[in-house]
Protein backbone atom coordinates (compact mmCIF):
# COMPACT_ATOMS: atom_id res chain seq x y z
CA UNK A 1 0.00 0.00 0.00
CA UNK A 2 1.74 3.37 -0.60
CA UNK A 3 -1.11 6.16 0.73
CA UNK A 4 -0.06 7.99 3.42
CA UNK A 5 -1.25 7.17 6.90
CA UNK A 6 -2.70 9.52 8.81
CA UNK A 7 -1.43 9.08 12.76
CA UNK A 8 -4.01 9.63 15.60
CA UNK A 9 -5.02 8.21 19.00
CA UNK A 10 -8.80 7.14 19.66
CA UNK A 11 -10.47 7.86 22.73
CA UNK A 12 -11.98 4.16 22.72
CA UNK A 13 -13.56 5.04 26.57
CA UNK A 14 -17.25 3.08 27.08
CA UNK A 15 -16.85 2.56 23.27
CA UNK A 16 -18.47 -0.76 21.63
CA UNK A 17 -15.54 -2.91 20.08
CA UNK A 18 -15.67 -6.28 18.72
CA UNK A 19 -13.20 -8.77 18.30
CA UNK A 20 -13.54 -12.02 15.78
CA UNK A 21 -11.55 -14.48 16.73
CA UNK A 22 -9.91 -15.45 20.18
CA UNK A 23 -6.66 -17.34 19.60
CA UNK A 24 -2.96 -15.93 21.04
CA UNK A 25 -3.08 -13.35 17.97
CA UNK A 26 -6.70 -11.90 19.45
CA UNK A 27 -5.23 -11.83 23.39
CA UNK A 28 -2.91 -8.81 22.74
CA UNK A 29 -5.78 -7.06 20.66
CA UNK A 30 -8.28 -7.68 23.04
CA UNK A 31 -6.02 -6.93 26.23
CA UNK A 32 -4.85 -3.03 24.73
CA UNK A 33 -8.75 -2.38 23.72
CA UNK A 34 -9.52 -3.34 27.68
CA UNK A 35 -6.53 -1.04 28.47
CA UNK A 36 -8.12 2.16 26.48
CA UNK A 37 -11.48 1.69 28.36
CA UNK A 38 -13.12 -0.57 25.34
CA UNK A 39 -16.30 -2.01 25.81
CA UNK A 40 -15.09 -5.44 24.27
CA UNK A 41 -16.96 -7.90 23.13
CA UNK A 42 -15.27 -11.07 21.86
CA UNK A 43 -16.77 -13.57 19.15
CA UNK A 44 -15.50 -16.88 18.89
CA UNK A 45 -16.34 -20.87 18.75
CA UNK A 46 -12.98 -21.41 21.48
CA UNK A 47 -11.23 -19.01 23.33
CA UNK A 48 -7.45 -19.25 25.02
CA UNK A 49 -7.42 -19.36 28.61
CA UNK A 50 -6.26 -15.55 29.14
CA UNK A 51 -9.61 -14.89 26.95
CA UNK A 52 -12.12 -17.14 29.15
CA UNK A 53 -10.29 -15.52 32.72
CA UNK A 54 -10.85 -11.99 31.39
CA UNK A 55 -14.31 -13.30 30.44
CA UNK A 56 -14.64 -14.49 33.85
CA UNK A 57 -13.24 -11.40 35.23
CA UNK A 58 -15.90 -9.23 33.72
CA UNK A 59 -13.49 -7.54 31.87
CA UNK A 60 -14.81 -8.43 28.57
CA UNK A 61 -18.14 -10.19 27.06
CA UNK A 62 -16.90 -13.53 25.23
CA UNK A 63 -19.95 -15.09 22.85
CA UNK A 64 -19.11 -18.70 22.55
CA UNK A 65 -20.08 -19.01 18.58
CA UNK A 66 -19.36 -18.26 15.54
CA UNK A 67 -19.50 -14.41 13.63
CA UNK A 68 -22.77 -13.17 12.54
CA UNK A 69 -23.13 -10.15 10.78
CA UNK A 70 -25.75 -8.42 13.48
CA UNK A 71 -22.57 -8.54 15.33
CA UNK A 72 -21.22 -5.57 13.86
CA UNK A 73 -24.15 -3.40 14.90
CA UNK A 74 -23.46 -0.28 17.11
CA UNK A 75 -19.22 -1.12 16.73
CA UNK A 76 -17.13 1.67 16.41
CA UNK A 77 -14.16 -0.59 15.70
CA UNK A 78 -13.74 -4.52 14.37
CA UNK A 79 -10.48 -6.41 14.66
CA UNK A 80 -10.79 -9.70 12.35
CA UNK A 81 -8.09 -11.89 14.34
CA UNK A 82 -8.88 -15.64 12.40
CA UNK A 83 -7.04 -18.25 10.34
CA UNK A 84 -10.16 -17.76 7.99
CA UNK A 85 -8.87 -15.18 4.99
CA UNK A 86 -12.46 -15.76 3.60
CA UNK A 87 -13.73 -14.67 6.68
CA UNK A 88 -11.73 -11.46 7.29
CA UNK A 89 -12.97 -10.52 3.37
CA UNK A 90 -16.59 -10.43 4.73
CA UNK A 91 -16.11 -8.52 8.19
CA UNK A 92 -13.75 -5.97 6.28
CA UNK A 93 -16.77 -5.26 3.07
CA UNK A 94 -19.42 -5.31 5.76
CA UNK A 95 -17.73 -2.90 7.87
CA UNK A 96 -16.62 -0.54 4.86
CA UNK A 97 -20.34 -0.75 4.45
CA UNK A 98 -21.33 0.25 7.59
CA UNK A 99 -18.61 2.81 8.40
CA UNK A 100 -16.96 1.12 10.81
CA UNK A 101 -12.98 0.90 11.15
CA UNK A 102 -11.25 -2.61 10.60
CA UNK A 103 -8.04 -4.29 11.17
CA UNK A 104 -7.77 -7.89 9.75
CA UNK A 105 -4.81 -8.95 11.55
CA UNK A 106 -1.31 -9.56 9.01
CA UNK A 107 -3.76 -8.73 6.56
CA UNK A 108 -3.00 -4.84 4.96
CA UNK A 109 -5.19 -4.46 2.45
CA UNK A 110 -8.49 -5.70 5.20
CA UNK A 111 -6.87 -2.72 7.28
CA UNK A 112 -8.41 0.69 8.31
CA UNK A 113 -5.84 0.93 10.97
CA UNK A 114 -2.95 -1.13 12.12
CA UNK A 115 -2.11 -1.59 15.91
CA UNK A 116 1.11 0.49 16.73
CA UNK A 117 4.70 -0.68 18.54
CA UNK A 118 3.91 0.99 21.42
CA UNK A 119 6.02 2.82 24.23
CA UNK A 120 3.90 3.26 27.03
CA UNK A 121 5.19 5.97 29.74
CA UNK A 122 2.09 6.67 31.78
CA UNK A 123 0.19 9.70 29.55
CA UNK A 124 3.07 9.60 27.41
CA UNK A 125 2.63 7.47 23.95
CA UNK A 126 5.25 6.78 21.62
CA UNK A 127 3.79 4.57 18.68
CA UNK A 128 5.24 3.40 16.31
CA UNK A 129 4.17 1.95 12.52
CA UNK A 130 5.63 0.97 9.66
CA UNK A 131 1.87 1.14 7.58
CA UNK A 132 1.84 -2.63 7.97
CA UNK A 133 5.09 -3.87 6.19
CA UNK A 134 7.40 -4.83 8.65
CA UNK A 135 5.72 -5.21 11.88
CA UNK A 136 9.48 -6.97 13.47
CA UNK A 137 10.96 -3.73 12.62
CA UNK A 138 8.50 -1.57 14.36
CA UNK A 139 8.88 -4.00 17.61
CA UNK A 140 12.76 -3.32 17.08
CA UNK A 141 12.22 0.66 17.43
CA UNK A 142 9.89 0.37 20.07
CA UNK A 143 12.76 -1.48 21.86
CA UNK A 144 15.23 0.56 21.59
CA UNK A 145 12.58 3.54 22.63
CA UNK A 146 12.18 2.15 25.31
CA UNK A 147 15.51 2.06 26.70
CA UNK A 148 15.81 5.31 25.66
CA UNK A 149 12.51 6.89 27.86
CA UNK A 150 13.04 5.27 30.89
CA UNK A 151 10.22 4.85 33.37
CA UNK A 152 10.42 8.42 35.27
CA UNK A 153 9.30 10.18 31.80
CA UNK A 154 5.56 9.17 32.54
CA UNK A 155 5.84 11.24 36.38
CA UNK A 156 7.76 13.51 34.55
CA UNK A 157 5.10 14.16 31.44
CA UNK A 158 2.47 14.33 34.13
CA UNK A 159 4.00 17.34 36.10
CA UNK A 160 4.14 19.06 33.19
CA UNK A 161 0.08 18.61 32.75
CA UNK A 162 -0.48 19.62 36.44
CA UNK A 163 1.99 23.11 35.52
CA UNK A 164 -0.06 23.58 32.47
CA UNK A 165 -3.31 23.44 33.69
CA UNK A 166 -2.42 25.54 36.59
CA UNK A 167 -1.20 27.98 34.25
CA UNK A 168 -4.29 27.80 32.00
CA UNK A 169 -6.44 27.89 35.36
CA UNK A 170 -4.75 30.99 36.35
CA UNK A 171 -5.19 32.60 32.96
CA UNK A 172 -1.12 32.97 32.42
CA UNK A 173 -0.61 34.75 29.12
CA UNK A 174 -0.29 32.28 26.09
CA UNK A 175 3.30 33.75 25.58
CA UNK A 176 4.18 33.63 28.97
CA UNK A 177 3.03 30.23 29.36
CA UNK A 178 4.27 28.89 26.39
CA UNK A 179 7.85 30.21 27.49
CA UNK A 180 7.59 28.61 30.64
CA UNK A 181 6.45 25.33 29.23
CA UNK A 182 9.47 25.27 27.07
CA UNK A 183 11.59 25.35 30.17
CA UNK A 184 9.50 22.17 31.62
CA UNK A 185 9.88 20.42 28.64
CA UNK A 186 13.86 21.01 28.35
CA UNK A 187 16.39 18.01 29.19
CA UNK A 188 17.69 20.74 32.18
CA UNK A 189 14.27 20.17 33.76
CA UNK A 190 14.39 16.73 33.37
CA UNK A 191 17.35 16.18 34.77
CA UNK A 192 16.29 18.32 38.19
CA UNK A 193 13.65 16.00 37.98
CA UNK A 194 15.14 12.95 38.27
CA UNK A 195 17.43 14.07 40.65
CA UNK A 196 14.40 15.07 42.97
CA UNK A 197 12.51 11.88 42.00
CA UNK A 198 15.95 9.55 42.65
CA UNK A 199 18.48 11.49 44.54
CA UNK A 200 21.59 9.82 44.60
CA UNK A 201 22.74 7.95 48.12
CA UNK A 202 24.59 10.30 50.18
CA UNK A 203 23.95 13.43 48.07
CA UNK A 204 23.13 15.92 50.45
CA UNK A 205 22.86 18.84 48.28
CA UNK A 206 20.53 18.52 45.06
CA UNK A 207 22.11 21.47 43.80
CA UNK A 208 25.63 19.91 42.80
CA UNK A 209 26.40 18.93 39.48
CA UNK A 210 28.05 15.91 38.21
CA UNK A 211 30.79 15.72 35.62
CA UNK A 212 30.77 12.39 33.17
CA UNK A 213 33.91 11.25 31.52
CA UNK A 214 32.29 9.99 28.11
CA UNK A 215 34.08 7.83 25.07
CA UNK A 216 32.89 9.05 22.07
CA UNK A 217 34.27 6.01 20.20
CA UNK A 218 36.16 5.93 16.65
CA UNK A 219 33.93 8.10 15.32
CA UNK A 220 30.79 6.68 14.04
CA UNK A 221 27.68 7.66 16.37
CA UNK A 222 26.28 3.60 16.26
CA UNK A 223 29.15 2.56 18.40
CA UNK A 224 28.26 5.04 21.37
CA UNK A 225 27.25 2.84 24.50
CA UNK A 226 23.61 3.03 25.00
CA UNK A 227 24.72 4.79 28.39
CA UNK A 228 26.99 7.19 26.64
CA UNK A 229 24.19 7.76 24.09
CA UNK A 230 21.90 8.35 27.33
CA UNK A 231 23.82 10.73 29.53
CA UNK A 232 24.93 13.26 26.29
CA UNK A 233 20.90 13.25 25.45
CA UNK A 234 20.67 14.82 29.09
CA UNK A 235 23.75 17.41 29.19
CA UNK A 236 23.56 20.99 30.32
CA UNK A 237 27.45 21.31 29.36
CA UNK A 238 29.99 19.16 26.69
CA UNK A 239 32.91 19.71 26.16
CA UNK A 240 34.34 18.19 23.62
CA UNK A 241 37.86 17.28 21.64
CA UNK A 242 38.56 18.90 18.31
CA UNK A 243 38.87 15.42 16.77
CA UNK A 244 34.95 14.55 18.19
CA UNK A 245 32.98 13.54 14.81
CA UNK A 246 30.05 16.75 14.88
CA UNK A 247 27.15 13.69 14.29
CA UNK A 248 27.94 12.82 17.72
CA UNK A 249 28.43 16.23 19.49
CA UNK A 250 25.20 17.36 17.59
CA UNK A 251 23.44 14.46 20.06
CA UNK A 252 23.81 16.98 22.77
CA UNK A 253 20.31 18.80 22.97
CA UNK A 254 20.15 22.00 21.39
CA UNK A 255 19.90 23.75 24.45
CA UNK A 256 23.22 22.69 25.78
CA UNK A 257 26.21 24.91 26.13
CA UNK A 258 29.23 22.74 23.88
CA UNK A 259 32.18 23.59 23.44
CA UNK A 260 35.40 22.86 21.65
CA UNK A 261 38.27 22.30 24.36
CA UNK A 262 40.32 20.10 21.85
CA UNK A 263 44.13 20.81 22.41
CA UNK A 264 46.20 21.48 19.10
CA UNK A 265 50.15 20.52 19.56
CA UNK A 266 51.98 23.38 17.98
CA UNK A 267 48.53 25.62 17.77
CA UNK A 268 47.23 28.15 20.52
CA UNK A 269 44.65 26.62 22.30
CA UNK A 270 42.91 26.42 26.15
CA UNK A 271 45.00 24.93 29.05
CA UNK A 272 44.78 21.71 30.83
CA UNK A 273 43.87 24.31 33.93
CA UNK A 274 40.98 26.28 32.03
CA UNK A 275 39.35 22.80 31.28
CA UNK A 276 39.70 21.90 35.05
CA UNK A 277 38.01 25.38 36.09
CA UNK A 278 35.10 24.74 33.32
CA UNK A 279 34.56 21.71 34.58
CA UNK A 280 34.71 22.35 37.85
CA UNK A 281 32.36 25.74 37.27
CA UNK A 282 29.98 24.25 35.63
CA UNK A 283 29.40 21.65 38.32
CA UNK A 284 28.82 23.45 41.15
CA UNK A 285 26.20 25.43 39.44
CA UNK A 286 24.23 22.38 39.09
CA UNK A 287 24.65 21.33 35.42
CA UNK A 288 25.31 17.84 34.25
CA UNK A 289 28.76 17.99 32.55
CA UNK A 290 29.81 16.05 29.96
CA UNK A 291 33.37 15.61 28.65
CA UNK A 292 33.29 14.22 25.59
CA UNK A 293 36.38 12.43 24.16
CA UNK A 294 37.63 10.80 21.30
CA UNK A 295 37.84 6.90 21.75
CA UNK A 296 38.02 5.90 25.18
CA UNK A 297 38.35 8.40 27.51
CA UNK A 298 41.19 6.70 29.81
CA UNK A 299 43.10 5.70 27.05
CA UNK A 300 45.87 8.43 26.34
CA UNK A 301 44.12 11.43 26.98
CA UNK A 302 44.32 13.65 29.94
CA UNK A 303 41.27 12.11 32.27
CA UNK A 304 43.74 11.35 34.25
CA UNK A 305 44.71 14.83 35.24
CA UNK A 306 40.76 16.43 35.12
CA UNK A 307 39.80 13.55 37.69
CA UNK A 308 42.35 14.82 39.77
CA UNK A 309 41.47 18.41 39.82
CA UNK A 310 37.20 17.10 40.06
CA UNK A 311 38.63 14.94 43.32
CA UNK A 312 40.82 17.77 44.52
CA UNK A 313 37.66 19.92 44.32
CA UNK A 314 35.37 18.06 45.61
CA UNK A 315 33.42 17.47 42.54
CA UNK A 316 31.11 14.12 41.63
CA UNK A 317 32.47 12.10 38.62
CA UNK A 318 31.53 8.75 36.60
CA UNK A 319 33.93 7.78 33.74
CA UNK A 320 31.43 5.89 30.93
CA UNK A 321 34.04 3.99 28.79
CA UNK A 322 34.12 4.05 24.70
CA UNK A 323 35.57 1.77 22.10
CA UNK A 324 39.39 2.70 21.87
CA UNK A 325 41.10 3.39 18.66
CA UNK A 326 43.02 0.44 18.19
CA UNK A 327 39.87 -1.74 18.62
CA UNK A 328 38.64 0.16 15.72
CA UNK A 329 41.37 0.14 13.76
CA UNK A 330 42.04 -3.71 14.18
CA UNK A 331 38.19 -4.18 13.31
CA UNK A 332 38.34 -2.11 10.52
CA UNK A 333 41.04 -3.59 8.71
CA UNK A 334 39.93 -6.96 10.51
CA UNK A 335 42.81 -7.82 12.04
CA UNK A 336 42.83 -9.90 15.76
CA UNK A 337 45.50 -8.04 17.61
CA UNK A 338 46.30 -10.78 19.74
CA UNK A 339 47.07 -14.32 18.16
CA UNK A 340 48.37 -17.43 19.89
CA UNK A 341 50.31 -18.24 17.13
CA UNK A 342 52.20 -14.63 16.53
CA UNK A 343 51.16 -12.03 18.98
CA UNK A 344 50.34 -12.98 23.07
CA UNK A 345 51.19 -9.27 23.73
CA UNK A 346 50.05 -6.37 22.79
CA UNK A 347 51.28 -3.05 23.51
CA UNK A 348 49.67 0.71 23.50
CA UNK A 349 52.06 3.33 22.86
CA UNK A 350 51.58 7.14 22.02
CA UNK A 351 53.78 9.12 19.36
CA UNK A 352 52.59 12.58 20.19
CA UNK A 353 55.63 14.85 21.09
CA UNK A 354 54.30 17.97 22.28
CA UNK A 355 56.62 19.50 24.56
CA UNK A 356 56.60 18.29 27.90
CA UNK A 357 55.41 14.86 26.40
CA UNK A 358 56.78 11.56 27.16
CA UNK A 359 59.77 10.17 24.46
CA UNK A 360 59.50 6.53 24.03
CA UNK A 361 62.33 4.25 23.96
CA UNK A 362 61.22 1.41 21.99
CA UNK A 363 64.22 -0.76 22.74
CA UNK A 364 62.28 -0.90 26.51
CA UNK A 365 59.25 -1.84 24.29
CA UNK A 366 60.57 -4.32 21.68
CA UNK A 367 59.10 -7.36 21.34
CA UNK A 368 58.89 -9.46 18.25
CA UNK A 369 55.50 -11.76 19.80
CA UNK A 370 54.01 -8.54 20.09
CA UNK A 371 51.42 -5.91 18.06
CA UNK A 372 52.35 -2.57 18.60
CA UNK A 373 48.96 -0.06 18.43
CA UNK A 374 50.66 3.48 17.92
CA UNK A 375 48.22 6.06 18.80
CA UNK A 376 48.27 9.78 17.30
CA UNK A 377 51.28 8.76 14.66
CA UNK A 378 50.93 12.41 13.21
CA UNK A 379 53.79 13.57 10.61
CA UNK A 380 55.90 11.18 12.67
CA UNK A 381 55.74 8.09 10.57
CA UNK A 382 59.42 8.75 9.33
CA UNK A 383 60.65 8.36 12.78
CA UNK A 384 58.82 6.28 13.95
CA UNK A 385 60.17 3.89 11.37
CA UNK A 386 63.56 4.69 11.60
CA UNK A 387 63.84 4.45 15.55
CA UNK A 388 61.59 0.90 15.44
CA UNK A 389 64.41 -0.19 12.65
CA UNK A 390 66.99 1.11 14.75
CA UNK A 391 65.47 -0.69 17.26
CA UNK A 392 66.04 -3.95 15.86
CA UNK A 393 62.69 -4.67 13.75
CA UNK A 394 63.50 -5.98 10.65
CA UNK A 395 62.45 -3.63 7.45
CA UNK A 396 59.69 -6.37 6.51
CA UNK A 397 57.80 -6.29 9.51
CA UNK A 398 54.29 -5.16 8.20
CA UNK A 399 52.01 -2.56 8.83
CA UNK A 400 48.50 -0.66 9.09
CA UNK A 401 47.51 2.40 9.05
CA UNK A 402 43.99 3.18 9.92
CA UNK A 403 42.38 7.15 9.19
CA UNK A 404 39.06 8.40 10.84
CA UNK A 405 38.61 4.39 12.14
CA UNK A 406 34.17 3.08 10.98
CA UNK A 407 33.64 6.86 9.66
CA UNK A 408 32.55 6.85 5.48
CA UNK A 409 36.06 8.50 5.52
CA UNK A 410 37.76 5.57 6.51
CA UNK A 411 41.46 4.76 4.93
CA UNK A 412 43.19 1.72 5.34
CA UNK A 413 47.25 1.97 3.96
CA UNK A 414 48.84 -1.42 4.39
CA UNK A 415 52.62 -1.38 4.03
CA UNK A 416 55.52 -2.80 6.06
CA UNK A 417 57.89 -0.67 8.09
CA UNK A 418 60.81 -0.03 5.02
CA UNK A 419 58.02 2.24 3.74
CA UNK A 420 56.83 3.48 6.26
CA UNK A 421 59.12 6.85 5.86
CA UNK A 422 58.14 7.50 2.56
CA UNK A 423 54.29 7.01 3.52
CA UNK A 424 52.22 10.46 3.27
CA UNK A 425 50.23 11.99 5.91
CA UNK A 426 46.70 10.59 6.24
CA UNK A 427 44.02 12.83 7.93
CA UNK A 428 43.50 12.28 11.76
CA UNK A 429 42.75 10.54 13.66
CA UNK A 430 45.21 7.72 12.75
CA UNK A 431 46.33 4.47 14.37
CA UNK A 432 49.44 3.10 13.50
CA UNK A 433 49.90 -0.97 13.36
CA UNK A 434 52.71 -2.98 13.47
CA UNK A 435 53.35 -6.41 14.51
CA UNK A 436 53.23 -10.20 12.36
CA UNK A 437 49.29 -10.20 13.11
CA UNK A 438 48.89 -7.43 10.18
CA UNK A 439 51.27 -9.85 7.94
CA UNK A 440 49.13 -12.76 8.21
CA UNK A 441 45.76 -11.15 7.00
CA UNK A 442 47.43 -10.13 4.36
CA UNK A 443 49.20 -13.40 3.80
CA UNK A 444 45.36 -14.57 3.56
CA UNK A 445 43.99 -12.01 1.29
CA UNK A 446 46.83 -12.64 -1.17
CA UNK A 447 46.12 -16.10 -1.39
CA UNK A 448 42.36 -14.98 -2.14
CA UNK A 449 43.55 -12.54 -4.77
CA UNK A 450 45.62 -15.87 -6.57
CA UNK A 451 48.89 -14.44 -5.58
CA UNK A 452 51.60 -16.96 -3.80
CA UNK A 453 51.85 -15.41 -0.31
CA UNK A 454 55.36 -14.68 -0.72
CA UNK A 455 55.47 -10.86 -1.70
CA UNK A 456 54.12 -8.02 0.96
CA UNK A 457 52.08 -5.37 -1.41
CA UNK A 458 51.66 -2.25 0.04
CA UNK A 459 47.33 -1.45 -0.61
CA UNK A 460 44.94 1.30 0.00
CA UNK A 461 41.64 0.41 0.69
CA UNK A 462 38.89 2.54 1.88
Amino acid sequence: MSEELFPAFLKLEGRRCLVVGAGRVAESKIESLVRCGGDVRVVAPEATLAVREAARAGKIVWEQRRFEPSDLAGVFLVVAATSSPELHQEIFERAQRAGILCNAVDEPERCDFYYPAVVRRGPLQIAVSTSGHAPLLAQQIRQELEERFGTEYGAWTEEIGRARSEMLASGVPAEERLARLRELCSSRSFNEFRKRAHPEPGAGDNSSGKVYFLGAGPGDPELLTRKAWQILHSADVVLHDALVPPEIVRLAPAEALVCDVGKRCGKKSITQEEIHERLIVHARAGRTVVRLQGGDPLVFGRAGEEMAALRAAGVEFEIVPGVTAASAAAAAAQISLTDRRLASKLIFLSAHRCKGEFAADWKTVLRHDATYAIYMPGGNYERIARELLAAGLDGATPCVIVSQASTPQQLILRLDLASLADVPQPPAPALLLVGEVTRAEAVEAAAAWGDDGQAFENEVVR
